[in-house]
């Protein structure tokens, strides 16, 4: 761990683990016989089942209708007959019910090649109508729906669009293999958004590690006469939070509270892009994306484009299964993923790893009392006093934990990276934001 001067403050240099898996092209995994779609992928409301046992499903077939301004559509991402509507608990360890669906039939839709829409010629409202027909929504963990973030007040201009390909998280690396080899179709779903939401400016961010991405990015802005910057940003983690990026790249902070369309910014992740892109070039709903399985109990470690709703198992047998019981598995990166337990649990859309990690990769230990060494301190990138906070928690003065900057945590997990204590510090704050209506980040 070292504390990283590219950040303003705080951040580290954990040990990366990419080397496995960056040179890992992109393959499609099997489909399988059996997915479980959760109809709870998104950050609002579950969508509503709207079909029933019995019935059959195309590939792409609405399957679940959203419910209210933040929920998404959910579609079929194998064709066959749903067999069950069950409750399950999917990530990030929240209960969904889902829709079970038996491989049968043939694929009639997607995957095949259909002349790209003319988008430019379309309305803003158009597009977002056929994002939302899609059920694209954040990608790389938050789950905002694309249409609902898009959609941009009355008023407000955008100043800025940033594409965020820094990909900070140890072990992932989906999103440096989807740009080295979907660059042209990641720049062309910049296009899109830019002219959904009226940017002005374009940046496409990728972290300093992977050169020949940018180098890539670099040499198509140039060939295509495009008004886009490509800039190559910190290597510290947690520098792929998008308002830890609004800071490197504007210059400004975004206020506890707020948002970054406040400071006229949008931020989206490369996958998400992506996504935007085939739907509205192809009218393809999301139904698969790619996803980085690594850990050191993995025997094969890849990336994947994986169908949404198979099992983390099957998926782990894809890669050629286990070498031994892993110690811990992990849904997204090791700093802000989740564990899992059970081997069913499906990959949702905002699914960006499956991590099976052995016990010299997790930092686990008993916990002892504080010593008060500040490194958590040290290492906040928002400038908090982490373990403060932590105390007022546990003492239930949620009052003053507020006062102290509550709500600025970006659950990056650094301080627990750093406490040689063991104390929870980002699971105590995550539950403490929680039940104080902090949400997420």
């Amino acid at each position: 761990m070292i504390p990283l001067p590219t950040l303003s403050r705080g951040g580290l240099l954990p040990d990366d683990r990419k080397t496995l898996t960056r040179g890992s092209a992109i393959w499609n995994a099997a489909l399988p016989t059996q997915c479980v779609v959760p109809l709870h992928q998104h950050a609002g409301a579950a969508a509503e089942a709207v079909v029933a046992v019995g019935d059959r499903v195309r590939e792409g077939m609405l399957i679940g209708r959203a419910v209210g301004r933040n929920s998404a559509h959910v579609h079929a991402p194998i064709p066959g007959v749903v067999t069950a509507i069950r409750s399950g608990e999917v990530y990030p360890g929240r209960p969904s019910a889902c829709v079970v669906i038996d491989l049968e039939g043939e694929f009639d839709r997607l995957g095949k090649p259909l002349a790209p829409a003319e988008w430019q010629q379309r309305s803003a409202r158009d597009l977002l109508r056929n994002l939302r027909e899609c059920g694209v929504v954040g990608m790389a963990g938050g789950g905002i729906p694309a249409d609902n973030k898009y959609t941009i007040p009355r008023g407000v201009e955008i100043e800025h669009l940033i594409v965020n390909g820094a990909e900070s998280e140890p072990y992932l690396t989906a999103t440096h293999r989807l740009m080295l080899e979907k660059p042209a179709e990641i720049l062309e779903g910049a296009r899109i958004a830019a002219h959904i939401v009226g940017a002005r400016r374009v940046t496409i961010a990728v972290g300093r590690d992977k050169r020949d991405a940018v180098a890539a990015f670099r040499r198509l802005v140039r060939e295509r006469g495009l008004p886009f910057s490509v800039r190559a940003v910190s290597l510290a983690y947690p520098a792929g939070d998008e308002k830890l990026l609004i800071r490197e790249l504007v210059g400004r902070e975004v206020p506890a509270g707020r948002l970054p369309i406040d400071l006229r910014v949008i931020v989206s992740s490369v996958a998400t892009i992506h996504a935007v892109y085939e739907a509205i070039a192809f009218g393809k709903p999301v139904v698969e994306r790619v996803v980085t399985v690594a850990g050191s109990m993995v025997r094969t470690p890849s990336n994947v484009k994986v169908r949404i709703g198979t099992p983390v198992g099957a998926l782990l047998a894809e890669c050629g299964g286990l070498i031994d019981t892993p110690a811990r598995l992990v849904l997204g990166g090791p700093m802000m993923g989740y564990t899992v337990a059970d081997m069913a649990t499906p990959i949702t859309k905002t699914t960006t790893g499956v991590l099976a990690l052995g016990t010299d990769e997790v930092n686990d230990g008993e916990r002892t009392p504080c010593i008060g060494c500040g490194r958590c301190i040290r290492v906040c990138p928002v400038g908090l006093e982490p373990v403060t906070l932590v105390k007022m928690l546990e003492r239930d003065r949620p009052g003053d934990a507020a006062a102290a900057g509550l709500a600025d945590c970006r659950e990056c997990g650094c301080c627990s990276y750093v406490c040689p204590s063991h104390i929870p510090l980002t699971e105590t704050l995550v539950q403490g934001r929680r039940r104080n209506g902090g949400g997420a980040p």
